[in-house]
């Protein structure tokens, strides 16, 4: 914002008269930052995104847990649709085109890094091929203004998809394959330094260490007081957690866990894009007031193990 400052000024004359020029204006500046995601509800109001390029159709799709190799014009075509999805309430999508090769989840941009207030904090994916998306969305961002406020080190690991805001100032984060005890530390040192809380939540062997499974494979916020879960795999002081918090919540039926119902991003609160495929978690979602699009997602999320959430990475979120 530019604020108009009106100064009264004299000067003397040489007889000892005074005269009052015409008054001028000092212009003071206050720049609203254009970043701080500590939300995942509030109205989104700018989004960084990534196409999907040469290095997404991989020629070894189970390498990266792919059920098959994608089709990148049709993934293309998906993408786009998505982002016409964001674009449309007039969300200010910013892509992270930076050359990635060899990183075909490079796509999935929710991960490397997490917005506050203050800044970003650059995290150590877990999953080991992901390596190096983190300092070239970190960059991505610098350049478009939003600082750098921590680096996750080695051994630590933690990744965007085990990471959930319950509210502007707790964090819920998901300890399992891909978000280490050496990451949850690193995390609560420099989000207890802004006096933030962390919540940990132990997540379930499921598959396995090659296996994605994020917290937000099971969870998704929708309000203030509104979620999406898959509860079978929720653990059980989460749930009461969740519960005694005041969470209404919605559970997916067992037929769509796999096409990721639980995976649903919040435009704002109630207004929601998810995949495609789900219908009986759609008209749980509409019973509750919400507002739901279907995005076509066969190639860049049903293939590749990533959803609604995974394919954003909020830079600002306000009310």
């Amino acid at each position: 914002m530019i604020y108009l400052t009106s100064v009264p000024h004299e000067l003397n004359r040489g007889s000892g008269e005074s005269v009052r020029p015409p008054r001028f204006f000092l212009l003071r500046y206050d720049v609203t930052a254009a970043y701080g995601s500590q939300s995942m509800v509030d109205p989104l109001r700018i989004v960084m995104v990534r196409r999907p390029d040469d290095s997404f159709a991989v020629e070894d799709p189970s390498a990266w847990g792919y059920t098959a190799q994608p089709d990148l014009e049709i993934a293309r075509t998906e993408h786009d649709g998505f982002v016409d999805m964001l674009r449309a309430p007039g969300v200010d999508v910013r892509m992270h085109d930076a050359p990635q090769p060899g990183r075909a989840d490079a796509i999935f941009v929710h991960d490397p890094v997490i917005v506050t207030d203050q800044g970003a904090i650059v995290l150590r994916m877990g999953k080991g091929l992901r390596r190096g998306e983190e300092e070239s969305i970190g960059l991505a961002l610098e350049q478009i203004g939003v600082p750098i406020i921590g680096r996750l080190r080695a051994p630590a690991t933690a990744e965007g998809g085990d990471l959930l805001w319950l509210n502007h100032d707790v964090l819920a984060v998901g300890q399992g394959f891909r978000t280490n005890a050496e990451g949850l530390g690193q995390l609560r040192g420099i989000l207890g330094e802004m006096g933030l809380r962390i919540e940990t939540v132990p997540l379930p062997y499921y598959r396995g260490p090659q296996a994605c499974l994020h917290l937000m494979s099971l969870i998704s916020l929708l309000d203030d007081d509104l979620a999406v879960v898959y509860p079978r795999l929720l653990p059980i002081p989460f749930w009461r957690s969740l519960k005694d918090s005041g969470f209404d919540l919605i559970e997916v039926p067992e037929e769509e866990f796999a096409t990721m119902a639980p995976n649903v991003l919040a435009v704002a609160p109630r207004d929601c894009i998810m995949l495609e495929g789900n219908p009986i978690t759609k008209r749980l979602l509409e019973d509750t007031g919400c507002r739901v699009r279907m995005y076509r997602g066969n190639e860049i999320s049903l293939k590749a193990e990533g959803g609604a959430t995974c394919l954003t990475r909020p830079i600002l979120r306000t009310r």
